[in-house]
Parts: structure tokens; sequence; C-alpha cells
């Protein structure tokens, strides 16, 4: 009996969080759609922290991003410098498809990561090989991105393991800023 309660209960609190997520279509169309082949072209910067499952600020990072298209295929070179003096790279190779969606992959990334916008809003999920303290883990990335403008944009990335949050990453990035490189690591 201890055990169908255990499961019952396991089951409301799952229906709950899964009808309190946003899904892509509670983004109306705008005008101008937030569309990252237009905005990840050139150069751009971002500022980010990455939150434990407890919302303690575990890193603080900046990241480089180079983008370059050749027609609706485009790399996005990153590299990112955090605040205890690692520097990593990430290199994604984009693909936009007919119907606006993007596929995705990097040299972290297991199997193709999916993208689809709507509205002022982008949102790419992809399983992601993390090292950790020697150990490789993979875990769920939900990244949402909002453009604010035409030269900001805001991500907020879930990160979960077998469906359990592990970490949230904030990352704010500014196309316009005259700083278009980050400072060393260890002065973030």
């Amino acid at each position: 009996m201890n055990k169908l309660k255990h499961f019952i209960l396991i089951a409301m609190v799952s229906v709950c969080i899964s009808s309190c997520s946003t899904a892509l279509n509670d983004y109306q169309e705008t005008e101008t759609p937030f569309d990252i082949k237009n905005y990840f072209d050139g150069q751009v910067i971002g500022w980010g922290m990455v939150q434990d499952y407890s919302n303690k600020v575990s890193r603080r990072f900046c990241v480089e991003i180079v983008g370059s298209w050749q027609g609706n295929d485009g790399v996005l070179a990153e590299t990112f410098y955090f605040n205890d003096g690692e520097v990593s790279y990430r290199n994604w190779q984009l693909s936009k498809k007919v119907d606006g969606s993007y596929q995705g992959q990097a040299e972290d990334v297991v199997g193709t990561a999916l993208g689809k916008h709507q509205g002022f809003a982008f949102q790419f999920q992809y399983q992601l090989s993390l090292v950790v303290e020697d150990e490789t883990y993979q875990v769920f990335m939900d990244d949402w991105m909002y453009q604010l403008d035409e030269h900001r944009v805001m991500n907020k990335t879930s990160m979960s393991k077998l469906g359990i949050n592990v970490a949230e990453v904030t990352l704010f990035f500014d196309k316009q800023t005259q700083v278009q490189t980050c400072p060393n690591g260890n002065s973030i």
C-alpha cells in the first residue's frame, strides 16, 4: 500500500510540474521574430552564471561567440572564460531548416540538438556530456533565449538529469557593447 501511495504522490507532483511549464507556442508572433541566424552573425559577447540545485551561484563566466553563416548552415565558435580560470570551447554546427527550425551538433552534445522559435523566443533542447571532477554525465539542456531588442538577448537554461533539475544557467548577450572580448577568467 505504501508503494501505491508513493506512486500516486509522484504522479501528482509530475502533473503539477508539467502543467506549470512554458511552451513555445505561449509566445505570440512579433513583427520581427527572433532568429538566431540573424542575431548570432558576427561577434557577440555574453556574461552568465551557473546556479546549482539549491540556487547557489557555483560559477560565473564570460563567453565570446563568433558566428559565421553560409546560406542556412552556420558555425558558432564559443569560448567560455570561467571565474576559476578554466577556459572551454564549443563549436556549434547549425543548420536552419525550411520550416524555420534549427538542428545543431557540437563536440560535447550527444546526438542532434533541436531548436524552434516563436515570436521573441527561441527554445533549444539537447543532451550534453558534462565533465564534473573527472566524471562525465549526460544531462538534458532546455535552453530558452528571449530577444529583448535588436542588440540584447536573455538566456535561461534548465539542466536536468533523470527529470530532476540539477542546475540553472543564466546568460545575458549584448551585441552592441564596446567590449568585444572577455577579461581573464580570474577577474570575472
